[in-house]
């Protein structure tokens, strides 16, 4: 039997759920295809659970770097658990699954692959077809390095690091990214010698020189050991512990190793293959959603699937182009993808916003530097105002503005400090804007704010 709606999602994530959500609004009948959980990897295993295990940590160290106020010197790893569990609710996603329902969306559980033209089929029997589009919003999975020995030992991946609750005797992570720094700090702080293997001069090597750096004198500050220019040359299980044996002879034990080097698009199972092309790879996309490689107009892809901005909200941006667009051409209407109109999703390529909720924290949006060849200037600036030093004692940070020198606006902006995340939104409307400094000069902060550091940059600049 085949069951026909407009548009299927496939992928209950974030993504998908914003997707479908968008199209629904628009008054289209949608199917949501998800085969774990709905909510998706970012509610269950990443951005939510991660969060909630490094704020607590980061509120204890603000404590003590203001005098006056009486803490401790160590979490309650229970509880800390336990208010994670809060928001994962402990894998149960029938609040999810409820909020798919309320949203005039048909929730479809089963691992969903594409049979051909506009048609998906879940786990080998339910037959669903699509009149307008099929959405792909699968996400991303883990990329495992070719190291030897690594595939006989017990690991942690992402799931597993932000999902435990017992804390390692000792730890190590492999991967000076994003999930290794911040799950690196976070079990530092909840008890466990960590050691983070990274393989360049200093972490997080997408952001500013001067952000990694900041980040790993951090993470040395919470008794992390941090080896630069190193990396795993072989792995083995000794007497019930990982054996790790690093660039240059040294050797580590640890309880629990995290391989944290990153991910991949997750089509490998979709189905790729019956409408000729190759799973495993991104579906590349243009700015409206739909993939570049189908005819016919009726595939789309949002989020990590797509290999553009690997980042949550991000993908729910253009999972909310991709739903106006279906709706726009189910109706019959013109769909202008010009830069910047609603059926474009055109920040992908000059404003992403992303934090590290590391302690220093790391919020950047745009360029990290100048482009090459170009006028671009580049301002850094310590972070030190008014508002900083009232906010902790021996504040530290950094910011950075990159301009256009011809036209005047902001292309990049990087913040490295305790509490800087909030600064980052005022950057990116600025960049998305195109605001003139000139008329970015008389957008006066308040006293006393690290958000007076705006007015140091653009005084530095020479306004």
């Amino acid at each position: 039997m085949t069951e026909t709606f407009d548009v299927i999602v496939v992928g209950g994530g974030p993504v998908g759920e914003n997707a479908a959500g968008r199209a629904a609004q628009g008054g289209l009948t949608v199917a949501l295809v998800e085969h774990e959980r709905f909510g998706g990897e970012c509610s269950y295993w990443a951005c939510i659970p991660s969060k909630a295990l490094l704020r607590p940590a980061n509120l204890l160290a603000a404590a003590h770097r203001m005098p006056g106020v009486p803490v401790g010197d160590a979490l309650d790893a229970a509880k800390v658990f336990e208010r994670r569990d809060s928001f994962t609710s402990k894998g149960d996603d029938s609040a999810q699954e409820d909020w798919v329902r309320g949203a005039g969306i048909e929730p479809v559980r089963g691992h969903g692959r594409i049979t051909g033209e506009r048609e998906v089929t879940v786990d080998g029997g339910r037959v669903l077809r699509a009149r307008h589009g099929v959405v792909v919003c699968t996400g991303s999975v883990p990329k495992t390095p070719s190291i030897p020995g690594l595939d006989e030992v017990p690991t942690w991946g992402s799931r597993e690091a932000t999902s435990a609750s017992a804390v390692p005797g000792r730890l190590a992570v492999l991967g000076g990214g994003v999930v290794g720094v911040e799950m690196a700090q976070a079990w530092a702080r909840l008890g466990s010698r960590v050691d983070l293997i990274v393989s360049g001069p200093r972490p997080l090597p997408k952001y500013a020189d001067f952000a990694g750096d900041a980040v790993a004198e951090g993470l040395r500050e919470a008794g992390v050991e941090v080896h630069l220019e190193s990396g795993l040359t072989a792995v083995s299980e000794v007497d019930g512990k990982t054996r790790l044996e690093l660039r240059g002879g040294a050797t580590l034990t640890a309880d629990k190793l995290l391989v944290a080097t990153g991910r991949r698009p997750a089509t490998d199972d979709l189905g790729l293959e019956s409408i000729g092309m190759t799973g495993g790879q991104s579906l590349a996309v243009d700015d409206s959603g739909q993939v570049s490689e189908v005819d016919g107009g009726w595939l789309y892809a949002a989020g990590d699937v797509t290999g553009r901005a690997p980042l949550t909200h991000q993908g729910k941006y253009a999972a909310r182009v991709v739903g106006d667009v279906l709706v726009a051409k189910a109706k019959g209407e013109r769909v202008e993808t010009r830069p910047w109109t609603r059926y474009a999703a055109t920040a992908d390529h000059h404003a992403v916003p992303q934090v590290v909720f590391t302690d220093p924290e790391v919020a950047a949006v745009g360029l990290a530097g100048p482009r090459e060849g170009s006028a671009d200037r580049v301002v850094d600036l310590d972070i030190a105002v008014a508002g900083s030093s009232l906010h902790a004692d021996g504040y530290q940070g950094k910011a950075r503005i990159v301009v256009n020198t011809e036209r005047e606006v902001l292309l990049g902006v990087t913040f490295v400090g305790q509490d800087v995340a909030d600064l980052l939104h005022a950057a990116t409307i600025a960049i998305v804007g195109e605001v003139p400094l000139h008329r970015l000069w008389h957008a006066v902060p308040a006293f006393p704010t690290i958000s007076e550091v705006w007015l140091r940059l653009l005084e530095e600049y020479g306004l």
